[in-house]
């Protein structure tokens, strides 16, 4: 029986283990921390459940895959439940958007901004439906290994005119700046500027409006934990708290990991979920193939990082949606410090997580969890010392929720903590402490990312945001298909 190892337990490497063990291969994912889930790491504080990330769940259907594959059921080890509103968008001079697939109200809410935009939104939707053909369905799941691959998707790209940004598309079917703002926005979920990321990722839209937007019940964790029962119950291993330290090569193969225990497993392929500067520099970094993908990885731009203040209050809160968007007084300016300039501004866009609105079994009786994130700068381009900013940023974050919101917001504060640039660095190996990996911009996608299989090493394969087609569920859980379909070729063979 060929064997496999996958190191790191994201969305990414459970999603590639559960593949693998599937299909016949002895899988054992080795995880550093002491819970799965990666990004998705939780905690439980005062009776008050906080989930690290990702909170949207989008195209249910590419998890369920992952069940079917052995005829079991998602919904028989976690619930989904649909989110609506799927945004409320709030703008600093009150106007609310409310953002759905409820097509008459989606139009009433377009109206209420700008009435001529209605049939510039329909022309939009119908731009994304295309792209979202082009860029997910056809090409999501396929890696690209060779230029000749990208050659071939050209046409589609450049039909749909990838080169331009996904603001400046939106820019070119509605007038309204709020509703410019509304359709764009979606690229900073995986990491992008909507100033610079390729229109092709206006196909969120059309991901989000077919498939809806949703939320594991008791937290992304519990889609998480779902995702390890299903892989240990078709026979899986997983391993937590012993990070891999090296992986073992031979030539210009591996042959395996060791962990920071001095444990060994050896096997037929090993691919990572793990950072890809990380793999490379630290964990290939006795192989010449480590050094030198280490030092072009360098020179690449990588995505801002977060800033994430959880906090448990006393109260409920029906009347604040699951999810919102918070706009700060500028767009395009606040992206330009936190992409170009690498400064901490005075102002922010707040992303709030409001989930016991839908499930309040996360929060003690009479309570609610939330959580508020800022993007900021990722370390390289803002090297603050984050243990003394941590405080001021989290209490200026928590003034604004005050503000628009929750106005004895710090009275009501039963527990909080934040979450920096640094401790991505720290815990998840994160270079310059980034939120999402590579930067998602024309020229650091399909072939010019992270390849799915190593150009040089020929049984190391990655998984997750660094690699084909980049960050978020979806996309990690496709980078996952189109690994493992790698794999099981290059095991059979």
């Amino acid at each position: 029986m060929k064997s496999a190892v996958v190191i790191g337990s994201g969305f990414g490497g459970l999603a590639l283990a559960i593949r693998l063990q599937a299909a016949g291969i002895k899988t054992t994912i080795i995880e550093a921390r002491d819970k799965p889930g990666g990004r998705a790491y939780y905690w439980e504080r005062d009776g008050f459940i906080f989930d690290g990330g990702p909170t949207v769940i989008t195209d249910p259907p590419c998890l369920t895959q992952l069940w079917a594959l052995t005829g079991h059921d998602m919904a028989d080890d976690v619930e989904l439940m649909p989110v609506m509103p799927f945004y409320r968008l709030n703008w600093a001079d009150g106007t609310n958007f409310d953002y759905s697939n409820d097509d008459a109200k989606l139009r009433a809410e377009i109206e209420k901004l700008n009435p001529e935009d209605v049939a510039g939104y329909a022309k939009f939707l119908e731009y994304s439906a295309g792209v979202h053909d082009e860029g997910y369905v056809k090409l999501g799941t396929k890696a690209f290994l060779d230029f000749a691959s990208m050659i071939k998707a050209a046409p589609a790209l450049a039909k749909y005119q990838a080169w331009r940004s996904v603001y400046s598309m939106v820019s070119s079917f509605v007038k309204n700046e709020k509703l410019r703002e509304a359709l764009s926005f979606h690229t900073l979920l995986v990491g992008g500027n909507p100033m610079k990321t390729s229109a092709i990722y206006a196909l969120i839209h059309k991901l989000e409006k077919d498939g809806g937007v949703w939320f594991a019940k008791g937290g992304t964790n519990r889609l998480i934990a779902a995702m390890v029962t299903q892989f240990e119950r078709i026979g899986g291993t997983l391993i937590l708290g012993d990070p891999v330290e090296r992986i073992e090569t031979q030539g210009e193969r591996t042959t395996g990991i060791v962990t920071q225990s001095g444990f060994r497993v050896e096997c037929d392929a090993v691919a990572t979920n793990g950072d890809i500067m990380h793999s490379y520099r630290d964990l290939l970094g006795h192989h010449p193939r480590g050094t030198k993908a280490a030092a072009s990885l360098s020179r690449k731009k990588f995505s801002p990082s977060l800033f994430v203040v959880h906090f448990g209050i006393k109260g409920t809160w029906p009347g604040i949606p699951h999810h919102m968007i918070l706009f700060g007084p500028r767009y395009k300016g606040l992206l330009d410090d936190i992409y170009t300039h690498g400064v901490l501004p005075q102002d922010f866009s707040l992303y709030l997580h409001h989930p016991t609105v839908s499930d309040p079994s996360m929060a003690p009786e009479g309570c609610s969890t939330f959580y508020a994130l800022a993007p900021v700068a990722h370390q390289g381009k803002l090297p603050i010392d984050w243990e003394e900013m941590g405080p001021v940023f989290e209490k200026r974050i928590l003034d604004e929720v005050g503000r628009r919101l929750i106005p004895d917001i710090h009275d009501r504060i039963v527990t909080k903590f934040h979450y920096t640039p640094a401790d991505f660095g720290t815990d998840l190996n994160a270079h310059l402490g980034s939120a999402f990996s590579l930067e998602p911009i024309l020229t650091q996608s399909a072939w010019f990312r992270v390849h799915n299989r190593d150009d040089v090493l020929s049984n190391l394969y990655f998984v997750g945001a660094g690699t084909h087609p980049g960050a978020g569920i979806p996309g990690v859980v496709g980078s996952a298909k189109a690994t493992a379909e790698l794999m099981i070729q290059d095991l059979k063979h």
